[in-house]
């Protein structure tokens, strides 16, 4: 835990999850599609933009509180959906929940997420996302609705950008698979992480509850991601069936991977209440542009008539104050919470999202602002 005290940013969290995770864990999480590009063109890209503060204002107090999709956050970011979390650490999406709930921001659970439904549903009080992926099996897609809405989930996500695999060349040189196979290559990986090893061995079995009773590649059939999207995701999903989703959820709906105007004017036509914009992490199409890059002309176009949110590239509470000054209703992202669960469990998201409500604050201050409401494109300058 003292390792965790001193991580004071992401890097830091990624160098000792690094040290923590066999080759082929490490690498799932660290890696994106093909030559990575739009990986690190969405951090990048804020460091392309500055923002310009304003002094004398009287900041003693700040409020960072927001409301999206009907939900009160107390802090402008929340826990975007990731699968697998507990190949990551044992308790996986457990410790990124309570985490979530200890700083009253909302937590997201995947189609491919490791525990189930009914027991986040059960056990958890803060807002809550389920994440959608649109499996060709119709009746798949069906249960998990009716199985959010059970277990009161607050908002349901449906990932649009995902409809067949992509080329995550890091996980086909690993050979990393859901769930993972030891092989020749990594064999040494796994005995030189001895802790992971017999947490994965001898606490509770993988498995991927979403998906009991409709799907066995992933669990009982060692399978990568890639080849999990497609063969299991339709490539046929459209605006029809994003729509039929809408309809039987019948709540708080939202469309993750917009990243055009004219996708995100046809999200606000089926009722979505929010998008989130979002190029996977660049994990599917490597080349694809950045989400805060798009936050401005997208923003303009929608007109307040849904909530924005940047999906991607978030690492520092300036990122945020930049994605809300060009127009976010509030931020999401993955790897900012993975590293650290990886790291030391819900003590490490914790940390880390302490980490980020601490800089957001003194920003907020070092901006001359007391409430997020007070940012706009005024803060902004493109170099």
């Amino acid at each position: 835990m003292s390792r965790i005290d001193h991580c004071r940013n992401v890097e830091d969290f990624r160098a000792l999850a690094k040290s923590r995770l066999p080759s082929p864990i490490f690498h799932y999480i660290d890696g994106a599609a093909e030559d990575e590009t739009s990986y690190r063109r969405n951090t990048e890209a804020f460091q392309a933009c500055d923002l310009v503060p304003n002094v004398l204002a009287g900041v003693q107090d700040v409020d960072m509180s927001v409301t999206t999709m009907g939900q009160k956050l107390a802090m402008p970011v929340f826990c975007a959906p990731t699968a697998l979390q507990r190949l990551f650490h044992h308790d996986g999406e457990r410790a990124v929940a309570r985490a979530a709930e200890k700083f009253g921001t909302m937590f997201a659970v995947s189609s491919l997420g490791t525990v189930g439904i009914e027991e986040i549903g059960r056990t958890i009080s803060t807002p809550k996302m389920f994440q959608l992926y649109f499996h060709k099996d119709r009746g798949l897609n069906w249960s998990m609705i009716e199985r959010c809405r059970e277990a009161k989930f607050d908002v349901f996500t449906l990932t649009v950008d995902s409809i067949t695999g992509s080329n995550r060349e890091r996980d086909l040189r690993t050979g990393f698979t859901s769930p993972p196979q030891l092989t020749p290559r990594s064999l040494a990986s796994f005995a030189m992480h001895p802790s992971w090893t017999v947490n994965y061995l001898l606490r509770e079995k993988f498995s991927l509850p979403q998906l009991e009773g409709h799907v066995s590649e992933g669990t009982n059939i060692a399978i990568s991601i890639g080849d999990y999207f497609t063969k299991m995701l339709d490539p046929s999903m459209n605006w029809n069936d994003a729509e039929e989703v809408r309809k039987r959820w019948g709540g708080p709906f939202c469309l993750k991977g917009i990243m055009s105007v004219a996708d995100a004017k046809r999200a606000v036509d089926i009722g979505a209440s929010a998008i989130m914009v979002s190029n996977h992490a660049g994990r599917q199409l490597d080349g694809s542009r950045s989400p805060f890059d798009q936050i401005s002309e997208i923003a303009d176009a929608l007109g307040g008539r849904i909530d924005i949110i940047c999906d991607g590239g978030i690492r520092r509470g300036t990122h945020v104050l930049k994605a809300i000054s060009a127009g976010a209703t509030a931020c999401s992202g993955g790897h900012l919470y993975l590293y650290a669960l990886a790291a030391g469990g819900q003590k490490g998201v914790e940390k880390a999202l302490g980490n980020l409500r601490t800089e957001i604050e003194r920003d907020m201050k070092l901006m001359g602002i007391s409430s997020l409401d007070q940012l706009s494109r005024d803060n902004l300058r493109y170099r």
